[in-house]
């Protein structure tokens, strides 16, 4: 496209020229910042003193801000898969706005949006349209007006809410800005620094700015990263996928896949293993009577929809293998992928089955689960022995 036909009315100005700047400090002046610190003199004017609380106050920040987009405009206002108390509520509202992600009332409508119509030309960062744009470029630009919003009725009618919404500009600059400032400022002064403004610098520039930028950079990430890489165990009906690097940079967001078949559920990372903070903040919260409602998928749906997936894939995983097999090694292997087409087979009546049972609610036992499971790992270790075949074939 040519520069001249660019269609510059589309272009979200205010939300680009902060979204380009902040970036742009973050990777030069704060860098900068840091190297000329380095390399001042103990006892110049303009040292910075207190480098402990600058980066305590950014560890702060970084989490309360993150947990403010994950725990409370994602889990709490845009699925509602728990209730809260006020105190919770203001809190992931107040640095919830400190992410500059916008309001929550606006963020969960956007992201609603997305579950209803993922991966469809509605989806607001439909991700085949492109890694940029999903990652960033539909707040950079709009490709057309946006529709009213009609789908967020239920937060509308929460006070604490559209407070929020109404002055969330003044809040995100007061907590995400100045509020850093100030306590850089204070910490300065009550030390005796001989010049507490560059604490305070230090907290606009660490705590503020590059915090800003690192949490967006992060969930960005969940609209882009987490619909092209990772795995998806509970459907390939859409892009959504399981990352888990992504969710140590999102406090758990990144089991994306998951989310998107159950996205009422509390939880992400619904295994055991799997790092989710996110979850086990919301989990402490509900037993000191701070939330409460947690909503769960029984373990009997999940399995049925790992079931179901795997009797799918399996057949299309176990044939783009042994296309790659000469007669020889098809020989070989004859009664293994045998075993993965009987089991294919079995695993899509034992999904139906278990489904119809989480439907009806009726008790699945320990021991059928573990069973289930065990199909689960039979068919990971089929497919591994026909991966080990193949390369062996090719070395």
């Amino acid at each position: 496209m040519k520069f001249k036909n660019f269609p510059i009315y589309r272009i979200e100005w205010v939300t680009s020229i902060f979204l380009i700047s902040t970036a742009l400090l973050s990777l030069t002046v704060v860098p900068w910042f840091l190297w000329t610190q380095y390399n001042l003199p103990v006892d110049a004017a303009n040292k910075v003193h207190g480098w402990g609380f600058i980066w305590a106050l950014f560890v702060f920040y970084y989490y309360a801000t993150g947990f403010g987009i994950t725990l409370g405009y994602h889990r709490l206002f845009s699925h509602i898969s728990f209730k809260a108390k006020w105190p919770v509520k203001l809190f992931v509202l107040l640095f919830g706005a400190a992410s500059f992600e916008n309001s929550a009332h606006d963020w969960s409508a956007d992201h609603r949006v997305h579950h209803k119509h993922v991966d469809e030309d509605e989806d607001p960062y439909d991700i085949s349209k492109g890694f940029f744009y999903a990652h960033i470029g539909w707040l950079l630009f709009r490709l057309k007006p946006k529709p009213p919003v009609t789908n967020v009725k239920d937060l509308e009618a929460d006070p604490l809410v559209m407070w929020q919404h109404r002055y969330v500009q003044w809040i995100a600059v007061f907590i995400g800005f100045v509020l850093p400032s100030i306590l850089g400022y204070a910490y300065g002064w009550a030390m005796g620094f001989s010049n507490p403004a560059m604490t305070a610098l230090g907290c606009f520039l660490i705590a503020g700015l590059l915090r800003t930028v690192i949490v967006q950079q992060g969930t960005f990430c969940i609209n882009s990263l987490c619909h092209m890489f990772g795995r998806q165990p509970y459907s390939r009906d859409h892009s959504a996928r399981d990352s888990g690097w992504v969710a140590l940079l999102t406090f758990g967001e990144g089991y994306h896949n998951y989310h998107h078949e159950f996205q009422h559920d509390y939880r992400n990372g619904v295994k055991d293993w799997q790092f989710d903070p996110t979850k086990w903040i919301i989990w402490t919260l509900s037993k000191v009577g701070l939330v409460q409602d947690l909503r769960r998928v029984s373990d009997s749906r999940i399995l049925a929809a790992e079931l179901k997936e795997k009797s799918r894939t399996l057949g299309m995983d176990v044939e783009k293998i042994v296309s790659r097999f000469d007669a020889r090694t098809r020989e070989v292997k004859a009664s293994t992928i045998a075993a993965a087409d009987n089991l294919a087979k079995d695993l899509a009546v034992r999904a139906e089955a278990l489904k119809e049972l989480a439907i009806t609610k009726a008790d699945v036992g320990a021991d059928t689960l573990e069973e289930l499971q065990g199909l689960l790992n039979k068919a990971a270790e089929i497919l591994e022995s026909l991966r080990r075949s193949d390369a062996a074939a090719i070395a």
